[in-house]
């Protein structure tokens, strides 16, 4: 435990200091050399790299569609209806957001809208790893399939002779998702930014990744015109403001479901009362002897801090300056506590609102900016999956009103020709 105003400058800072994102100078340079293979060979660049890190002996890249068609026969009655409830709530909340262009007379004879657009062809990442992450096709895929987008391409890696997951299979198919990759890493971010014989060229992508995916897509989408990644992604945290009139058992709960994400993750838990964190700190040693993935929360746990505050004012002020991914309310009145939040992805409010809510199928998305850029990036929602353009239509009379705007503003940016192209559509077509 530490108690926060006790602490000194540079302990504050560390307290709060991420662990490092490993994507140093060989990340990029071998990132930079699976783009140029898949620039030079396309599709056999990507199985050669299917052999080389994913250890498959006969690799493959399109999934067959008769394997999507038959994906809910390989599945249990319970995990289907899971996925399909999940399915419905993430839809609702997310069709919800459908934009509806705008139109405004600024003047008289002076019109503009503002009008949204798909993005037509959209990439779609999931993680391969111990297991399969259906709940993230879910997250990423209602948003293109809700947007009209015409193409959708997911992609996802498979590992030795295994066979890509029904559960991720069911979930494209509910999402109308046709086009399924087996290829992961930086080489099938390099194929949706570039496009290949079997892998489809997409304007944007979508979706986590480890230190080579998130490289490969910051490097594409600097170098490739007109290819756009979703926003920067770092490891998984969570930060829980609780009072005493929280469950211990409850917060130590959600602060052990982020920390099993992984070594590099980092929990935060923000409480003014003494005891509370004492009794949380006992029921995350409790709660780690029946874990899984035990030693990997442990590492993550290094990374951690159960914090003592001088009130919950400051709780939700170093909250702020901290920026969570998920940030958890567990303190009284908690609802109405939400006018205090600043600078977090996702909120989960009350006892008994656990972030795995969120993770699976409460409806919000699961997407979410970490590493402090939730002080300027979103959540993902429907509109990433958009642009939007502004039109314009303006009558004689409306342009006539409109020049003593701009004939006076031109001549002071010394454009003449803008001038111009005024004035002689008042003039009667004469300069």
């Amino acid at each position: 435990m530490l108690v926060w105003n006790e602490l000194d400058r540079q302990s504050k800072q560390s307290a709060l200091t991420r662990p490092a994102v490993s994507a140093g100078v060989e990340v990029q340079a071998a990132v930079e050399t699976i783009i140029s293979k898949v620039a030079a060979l396309g599709d056999d660049a990507l199985l050669e790299l299917a052999q080389q890190y994913d250890d498959r002996q006969s690799p493959r890249l399109r999934v067959p569609t008769s394997e999507i068609e038959q994906s809910a026969s390989r599945l249990s009655d319970e995990l289907k209806r899971a996925i399909d409830q999940a399915y419905d709530n993430i839809q609702k909340f997310h069709a919800m957001q459908l934009p509806q262009p705008k139109k405004l007379e600024t003047q008289p004879g002076v019109t503009c809208e503002l009008r949204y657009q798909a993005i037509d062809a959209v990439g779609i990442y999931v993680p391969g790893g111990s297991a399969p992450l259906p709940s993230s096709v879910l997250m990423q895929g209602v948003c293109a399939q809700l947007s009209g987008a015409r193409a959708i391409v997911l992609a996802t890696p498979v590992q030795g002779d295994e066979t890509i997951h029904p559960a991720i299979l069911y979930a494209a198919k509910k999402c109308g998702i046709e086009t399924i990759i087996e290829s992961g890493g930086a080489g099938v971010i390099a194929a949706m930014a570039l496009g290949t014989e079997s892998v489809p060229k997409v304007s944007k992508v979508f979706g986590p990744g480890n230190a080579y995916v998130t490289m490969a897509k910051q490097i594409l989408s600097q170098s490739v015109p007109g290819f756009a990644i979703d926003m920067p992604a770092g490891p998984s945290e969570v930060l829980v403001i609780a009072d005493k009139t929280a469950n211990p058992a409850f917060a130590a709960a959600d602060l052990l479901s982020q920390a099993e994400h992984g070594a590099d993750s980092q929990v935060l838990l923000l409480s003014d009362d003494e005891t509370f964190i004492k009794e949380v700190n006992a029921e995350i040693d409790r709660q780690l002897a029946s874990l899984s993935r035990a030693e990997t929360a442990k590492k993550a746990m290094k990374n951690s801090s159960l914090i003592l505050v001088e009130s919950i004012e400051q709780a939700f002020e170093l909250s702020a300056e901290y920026g969570p991914e998920h940030l958890i309310l567990q303190c009284q009145d908690a609802y109405n506590c939400l006018d205090r939040v600043k600078n977090a992805g996702s909120v989960f409010v009350g006892d008994y609102t656990p972030e795995s809510a969120g993770d699976y199928a409460s409806g919000t998305n699961h997407v979410l900016p970490t590493y402090g850029y939730s002080k300027t990036y979103s959540s993902l929602n429907l509109m990433d999956f958009y642009r939007t353009y502004t039109v314009q239509e303006i009558t004689k009379d409306g342009l006539s009103c409109l020049s003593t705007a701009i004939l006076p503003l031109a001549e002071a940016e010394g454009l003449d020709a803008h001038a111009n192209a005024v004035a002689i559509r008042l003039n009667g077509g004469k300069s």
